[in-house]
């Protein structure tokens, strides 16, 4: 029998979570392009600012999904 805290760290470690974490740092990366295209203005500015923010949108919508199905799949699958 195994015992809770190896389970839960079994839990923790699933594949999912490391899909997560890559959404998370694809977000944070879209963000910062955003703010620099921001910052940067001119030409550049205006053409790459609210092509970043929109990519951040649909990429936050993206890692939101993920978590709720990993959310389901925990549920489902662990009680």
């Amino acid at each position: 029998m195994a015992s809770p805290v190896r389970s839960a760290y079994v839990v923790a470690m699933s594949p999912i979570n490391y899909l997560i974490y890559a959404g998370l740092a694809v977000v944070f990366v879209i963000l910062c392009f955003g703010i620099y295209t921001l910052f940067r203005g001119g030409d550049f500015g205006r053409s790459w600012s609210n092509k970043a923010m929109r990519a951040r949108v649909v990429a936050q919508f993206i890692v939101i999904l993920i978590l709720v199905a990993a959310m389901w799949w925990t549920k489902a699958h662990h009680g």
